[in-house]
Order: C-alpha cells, then structure tokens, then sequence
C-alpha cells in the first residue's frame, strides 16, 4: 500500500509553465510547501525559450532573472522588399537553465520527477508507484488540451544548434528571416548567436496541416546554413522541433472542459498562448506572478481564477484570430510573408506589443488600415465565414 505525501500546492508539469509557477510561489511565500510532480527525469525539456524585454511587466521580471542564459541589444528582419533592424532587448531561456533553478530554489523532496500520474482532482494527484499527492491545491500544467475543439492553422519548426569551425560574426539574432523560399506557407528562419562559434538556427513555417517534415527541415537548415558561410555541425548541440497552434476561433469552453473541470490550469492545458505566435511565456509568466500574489490556495480558488483569466484572456484577443484568419484564409500561402512584410515596417513599440498580446485600440487601427497585404473581398469572405 502506498503512501500519502501532503503540500500546500502541488504542480503536476515541470514544464515552462509549472516550473515558472513554482518558482514565483517559493519567491512570494518561501515557506510553502510546493511540489513540482512530472513523468520525467528533468524539468524543462529540451527547448530554447526566447522573448522580447517588452514581453514582461518590469513588476514580473523577477520570476524570469536568474533563467536568462542569453541576452541581446537589438535584432534583425529580413523580407524580400524589406530589411531592418529593431532597438530592443531580446533574451533565451533553456530547459536546462530552468531544471537547474528548480533544484536550487526548491528541496529536494519537492521536485518529484520521474513520478508519472494518474489522475488530477482539485486537490489530489494518484502517481503510477501507488503513492498519492493531496495539496490544499493542485494545478494542472502537463500541455494541450483538447485541440479539435478549436479552429487552428500551425506554426511548425525545427531548430538545430550549430557548432561551427569559424566564427560567424554576429551580434544579434535574426528573429525572421524570410527572403527564403516560401515552402508549405508562409516560410522564415530564425537565428540565435549563443556564442562566437554556436548559432541556433530554426527553420519555421505557417502551415495549414500540423505534420512535420523532421528530415526535411534539417537538410533545409544545413542549406541556410551554408549559403550564411556557417560550417561546422551540430555534434553535441541540440536539435528540437514543435508544432504550435495558431488559432482562428473555436470553444474555449469545451477546450477547457477537455482537461477536466474545476481544476487549476496553466500554459497550453489552460489556452494561454499567443493565438498568432503560439508562443506561450509571456502568459505563462503574468498567470505564475498572479498565482504568486494570491493568499488563498483551496483547489477551487485556483480553478476559478485560473479559468477566469484564462477566458478573458481569450475574450480579449478576438483581434489576433481575425488577423490568423485573414492570414490562413485570404492569403495564398506563397503570398503570405507580405502580411509580415508590412507588418515589420510599423512601429517598434506597437510590434512589442503585438507580441506581447497587448495591442492598443489605436495599435490595432493601424495594423487594418493602409494598403492590405490580401485581397480585401477574400478577408472579409474569410472572415465572416470563420464567425458562421
């Protein structure tokens, strides 16, 4: 017969999203018993996180400091008709970088890895061995819910960690580089210089069905690769690809109510990501430092307001679907970097914002108005037909 291991809160996912959480409730109560349970051997993963310093309120950057494992001053575009560069702070985060401050910041006994689950209640977690969680309050972070139950287009990728033999002499990422083919959809690469001899370099594309292409992808980076003059390898670096949905519409409701009711969620389990970008760390840090600044951690609290931030969040981002929708819709998809194209000609600031899902009134106004990027009689057919 197993044993009972009791908490105040435990996180079920040592993802981004569970391990951002457990890191700002031991910063904000630091005598909290928070326990951190996952199917893995490490938290993390394998995955390189990136974000923009416009991306997190100067109130939550905290939770964020001591991952940093590389930062930058500016960073560089590139379309057909269009180059640029853009004044502002840009930053990565790794699984291992996160794995590592969990183990410091939490006991040991809390981190509980390896331990996959069978269930998830307001305020209990089975694992596999027989033994059993029970927490004042649980949350759930383990990933997707049920994604059938929206309307999705996908941004896939493959990235690849290059060792090169030369330096390759740059000092800021190319965060879109789409003067490249434009393959299956809208096609760009993205560049992060880690150090003199190490590029990270991630072949990304908008497309229309989720299957990736794992080996085509990889002999597409060793192209770009080569025509940059970038020779080397990537022995002992890292590979890592992902498909991420990018959302038209769909039932929030009936996603949230896929992963179960009346629990706590965060990350994708909970629909927190950018409906354009996919990319979910900026969320995944307001939704930890609001859990943090809470003094009430009863399961049922934390499925109400996690539930309640979560569908208001998704409320109030109906701009960005529209803008999927016209991107997937009314855009061929050889045709679909202009969308960006023009979009990268804006405003620094409002491009900062955009990404951090936190477009203004007037923002919006100006990405719509102007010469269109697509036919304006296909968008509107596309999107009253995604409101149908």
């Amino acid at each position: 017969m197993g044993s009972t291991i009791t908490c105040d809160v435990a996180i079920v996912g040592a993802g981004l999203a569970g391990g951002l959480a457990a890191l700002a409730l031991k910063g904000r109560h630091p005598d909290m018993d928070v326990r951190v349970i996952d199917a893995g051997l490490r938290a993390g993963g394998n995955h390189v996180w990136s974000f923009f310093g416009s991306d997190i309120a100067a109130k939550d950057r905290w939770i964020l400091t001591p991952l940093i494992v590389h930062a930058w001053r500016g960073y560089d575009v590139a379309f057909p008709a269009h180059q640029r560069t853009i004044d502002a702070t840009y930053y990565s985060i790794t699984g291992e970088r996160l794995d590592e401050v969990l183990r410091e910041v939490l006991p040991a006994e809390a981190l509980m890895l390896g331990r996959p689950v069978l269930d998830v209640t307001p305020t209990t977690v089975p694992l596999a061995d027989g033994n059993r969680v029970e927490a004042t309050g649980v949350i759930d972070a383990r990933g997707p819910g049920d994604l059938s139950t929206l309307d999705l287009g996908w941004q896939k990728f493959l990235g690849r960690e290059l060792r090169l033999t030369d330096p390759h002499e740059r000092d800021r990422p190319i965060v879109m580089d789409a003067t490249v083919p434009q393959l299956g959809g809208y096609r760009f690469v993205y560049c992060l210089p880690f150090s003199p001899t190490r590029m990270f370099v991630e072949d990304t594309y908008y497309s229309d069905t989720p299957d990736l292409d794992v080996a085509g992808l990889g002999e597409r980076i060793e192209g770009y690769a080569a025509t940059q003059g970038w020779h080397g390898d990537n022995g002992g670096g890292r590979d890592e690809s992902g498909v991420l949905p990018v959302t038209m519409g769909g039932d929030f409701d009936a996603y949230w109510r896929s992963t179960g009711a009346g629990i706590g969620k965060l990350g994708m389990r909970a629909g927190l990501f950018h409906p354009t970008t996919g990319y979910s760390l900026p969320d995944a840090v307001r939704t930890a430092a609001l859990i943090a600044d809470r003094r009430e951690f009863a399961g049922a609290a934390l499925a109400d307001v996690t539930f309640t931030h979560a569908r208001r969040t998704w409320h109030d981002r109906g701009f960005y679907r529209m803008l999927d929708t016209m991107l997937f819709r009314a855009a061929e998809p050889a045709e679909r970097y202009r969308v960006l194209e023009r979009f990268y000609r804006l405003n620094p600031a409002l491009i900062g914002r955009f990404y951090a899902g936190r477009s203004t009134m007037s923002d919006k106004a100006r990405i719509l108005t102007g010469k269109p990027p697509v036919p304006i009689g296909r968008a509107v057919r596309a999107i009253l037909g995604a409101k149908a």
